[in-house]
């Protein structure tokens, strides 16, 4: 599963758009954050999604976590949030 990496500058709607899209192919999607302002963008898009589904009868929940990645060769923490359906 390659995740959707959001940045603070990412468009929630976007973002939601591509969850939704995975969801309704019958998978689960991890979403990535690293900062606070990327972390607020993803669980936008993440309530977004839920609505988009909502409307498609279609339930699906978060799971936090966090997770270790390399960017430029440093090791940073991210907040992942695994959506699936419920």
């Amino acid at each position: 599963m390659d995740p959707v990496k959001v940045s603070s500058r990412s468009v929630p709607k976007a973002v939601a758009g591509a969850i939704a899209a995975i969801i309704r192919e019958g998978n689960s999607v991890e979403v990535q954050a690293v900062g606070a302002g990327a972390v607020n963008q993803a669980v936008k898009a993440i309530a977004i999604a839920c609505v988009y589904m909502k409307e498609e009868n279609i339930d699906i929940v978060s799971i936090p976590a966090f997770t270790g990645i390399e960017i430029n060769g440093d090791e940073r923490t991210a907040i992942c949030f695994i959506v699936e359906k419920r």
